[in-house]
């Protein structure tokens, strides 16, 4: 077992030490992703399941892992693929149960089909069993029908368990947390998809679709390493900045129009979320400059909310408050600032949260309150600072102020003093992004 797999193992152990606070022990029972096909008989690429992956670091469909918490100590299994010559001439290596069991650190490894036979086994006399409960029809069939199982045993004196326990409320506030591992995978995904922004920004000129754009990204991934894009990029130009999600980029860009790019890449599983907002042509106009330069203010505003100990809920409110009194001064609202933060009505321009957590997911897992009260920030936390100003156009808007969509996101550890900002290398200031560009 290499040092990354060791990495694995002490997170099994960590859960199962939760397994024994929480109800005293059980089994843990977690699948990785299915295939799935795209068409005929093409799948799309294979990706596992998140806290699969976060378990055990195993990279093949078709794989269980089962913890067991007991009197007599832990046990941590893997069940997956047996070892096949000719699907692996078509399709390329798989581990097997042996190898497998060496290589990522498991006491014992089976074959994927027996799980059904030794589930039940595993189940019996368990006072607990930790499981993604609605992960997947198919997966809650199978928990279904092994609990059944065990309850059948019932006259040879097994007792099936009395708790069903969501195991994601206990690995959800761990994965919140990232460990070293995990960091440096993270630093990595950050420092290809800042190369990535940088050069689709040198690279993009008028009279380019935004796919072309997009493809200059998608190089720049590829060439860094990373196995996939951690969401569908955004590569919006003009009026389609002002769609959130907006997915066609194939629009024609013009002279004059803003691009707001939002991508990034999946590296080793880890997600990075970069977002940044230029001139197509390399210089800003008044009117865009002066969105620009007060969804900036907003965004360093929010970088200095986020330190250890603050709510995560504070960095929103900066967000809101800043760009409220920056509407005002751009007179697109009414003033004062707290009766528009009152009534909503910088809403029209600016309708989304501040950023979310980042990880294994682009949306992460974990909670962001509880029991009513925001998450207070802790070191090893991870999240995006993506403060934005959407201006459809509309007769009561001004000509010059249409159809800007400006949006700036950088992704951002919580260390021990403040924040280390993974994304910092990618252009921002105006006079940056104009140089960058207007590099061409």
């Amino acid at each position: 077992m290499n040092h990354a797999h060791h990495v694995y193992r002490d997170r099994r152990a960590a859960i199962l030490s939760a397994m024994r606070e929480h109800a005293g022990g059980g089994l843990a029972v977690v699948p990785t992703a299915p295939e799935v096909i795209r068409n005929r008989d093409s799948h799309y690429p294979y990706r596992s399941d998140s806290y699969f992956h976060y378990l055990t670091g195993f990279p093949e469909p078709e794989a269980v892992v089962a913890l067991v918490a007991s009197p007599d100590g832990d046990r941590h299994l893997l069940f997956c693929r047996e070892r096949n010559e000719e699907r692996e001439i078509w399709d390329g290596f798989r581990y097997g149960p042996d190898a497998a069991k060496e290589i990522f650190g498991f006491d014992e490894a089976h074959p994927i089909a027996e799980l059904d036979a030794k589930l039940a086994d595993l189940c019996a006399d368990r006072p607990a069993l930790f499981t993604p409960v609605g992960l997947s029809e198919p997966w809650d069939r199978k928990v279904s029908a092994t609990l059944n199982e065990v309850r059948a045993r019932v006259r040879t004196g097994v007792a099936a368990p009395e708790q069903i326990v969501d195991i994601r409320s206990l690995l959800d506030p761990m994965r919140l947390v990232k460990d070293a591992h995990e960091l440096a995978l993270m630093r990595r995904a950050a420092a290809i998809s800042s190369a990535a922004h940088k050069r689709a920004m040198a690279q993009a000129r008028p009279g380019w679709h935004e796919y072309q754009v997009e493809a200059e990204l998608m190089h720049e991934f590829l060439r860094g390493g990373a196995q996939a894009v951690a969401y569908g990029s955004i590569v919006a130009s003009g009026p389609n900045a002002c769609v959130l999600h907006y997915r066609d980029n194939n629009r024609l860009m013009g002279d004059g129009e803003l691009l707001l790019i939002d991508a990034g890449c999946e590296y080793q599983g880890y997600a990075s979320d970069i977002t940044r907002t230029f001139p197509v042509n390399g210089k800003f106009t008044a009117a865009q400059k002066a969105v620009y330069e007060l969804v900036l203010e907003a965004q360093q505003a929010c970088l200095g909310a986020v330190r250890p100990g603050a709510s995560f809920h504070d960095y929103h409110k900066v967000a809101e408050r800043v760009l409220a009194q920056g509407l005002i001064d751009l007179k697109l609202i009414a003033g004062p600032l707290d009766a528009a933060l009152e009534s909503g009505s910088y809403k029209r321009f600016y309708m989304h949260r501040a950023g979310h957590w980042l990880g294994l997911d682009v949306h992460d897992a974990g909670l962001y309150q509880v029991k009513g009260e925001s998450v207070t920030l802790k070191p090893g936390m991870v999240l995006t600072v993506e403060p934005g100003c959407y201006i459809r156009g509309a007769d009561d808007i001004p000509p010059e102020f249409r159809d800007i969509g400006v949006r700036i996101e950088d992704d951002v550890l919580v260390t021990a003093d403040g924040i280390e900002n993974l994304t910092a290398a990618t252009p921002k200031s105006v006079a940056e992004v104009e140089q960058v560009a207007g590099s061409r």
